[in-house]
């Protein structure tokens, strides 16, 4: 396959790749369902005793929060903070650690984002968290045939919870070889996945640590630059303002600049909200949400 195309079909790497695994999303799990939703006197619904507020119109771009993120409002359980983020105007989650989640869970994320009409971004290919360690690099067999092993089972994942993404990690620097010989054994590996990603639909978004856009603007800046050089290479993108890595306009980017950038360019994919809140609570989450509409009012 000619490089380009391998690149664009099966790696994709983007200018939205993950970062700290210190925001993961879906690292720990809960259980799933609706049963404390109800719906007060006046006709406002209720989640967990707390009354949302009015629905809002959906975004222009489609971003994609992760679990936790409206707790404050929603409650612990991801089910309600899936209907409640879709209520404020939000299309989309992301899931890193979907592969963790029961069958069950996958299978009543994946109904309850399809009965909204919402997306599922990406989810990491992993099934112990091998992609922390020094893996793919090493060009060692064993790690190819856990790549292997979760590849397969990243098919029916994203069967259950409709992903048409997932992330792979080449995982850590192998400190014993050169770099040249690091990216050739990547390469083995990600064309390998590919040829079991590709068959079912599945596009393979690499996930080049320090590549989000958090990352990018503190190691290199110059970033609407940098996202128009790769524009073809892009698979998703992920959010995060620098310093602090939270929500827009907490820090020093122009996020409304660089969304109206992308939007101009026809972006029609997740924008994923790999970041955190900046203030704790419910006045953390309007704050996150009011700081998404004022960036994102671009038009």
């Amino acid at each position: 396959m000619e490089r380009r195309k391998f690149m664009q079909q099966t790696m994709l790497a983007g200018a939205g790749i993950l970062g700290s695994g210190s925001l993961l999303a879906g690292n720990k799990t809960t259980a799933l369902g609706n049963q404390n939703a109800g719906q007060t006197q006046n006709g406002t619904d209720k989640i967990n005793g707390n009354e949302k507020p009015a629905a809002e119109k959906p975004f222009n771009l489609n971003y994609g929060f992760h679990q936790g993120m409206f707790e404050a409002h929603a409650g612990k359980n991801f089910i309600d903070q899936i209907k409640w983020a879709h209520d404020m105007g939000f299309r989309s989650i992301e899931d890193n650690g979907m592969m963790g989640r029961t069958v069950e869970e996958q299978k009543k994320i994946g109904d309850t984002l399809a009965s909204l009409g919402m997306k599922m971004g990406v989810f990491v290919v992993t099934s112990d968290q091998w992609h922390w360690k020094t893996t793919l690099t090493t060009g060692k067999q064993e790690w190819i045939d856990k790549m292997v092993k979760d590849c397969k089972l990243a098919i029916e994942v994203a069967k259950r919870c409709n992903a048409k993404e997932v992330t792979v990690v080449p995982g850590n620097f192998d400190r014993s070889l050169s770099i040249e010989y690091q990216t050739a054994n990547v390469i083995k590996a990600l064309r390998i996945g590919s040829e079991i990603l590709e068959p079912a639909g599945l596009i393979m978004v690499l996930e080049a640590l320090s590549d989000d856009m958090y990352h990018m603007q503190r190691n290199e800046g110059d970033i609407m630059k940098n996202i128009e050089r790769c524009w073809e290479e892009i698979g998703y993108f992920q959010i995060g303002d620098n310093p602090g890595r939270k929500e827009p306009t907490t820090g020093e980017m122009n996020y409304k600049n660089i969304f109206k950038y992308i939007h101009s360019r026809g972006w029609k994919g997740v924008m994923g909200m790999e970041h955190g809140n900046s203030k704790p609570g419910k006045e953390g989450e309007l704050a996150l949400i009011k700081a998404y509409r004022e960036s994102d009012s671009f038009l």
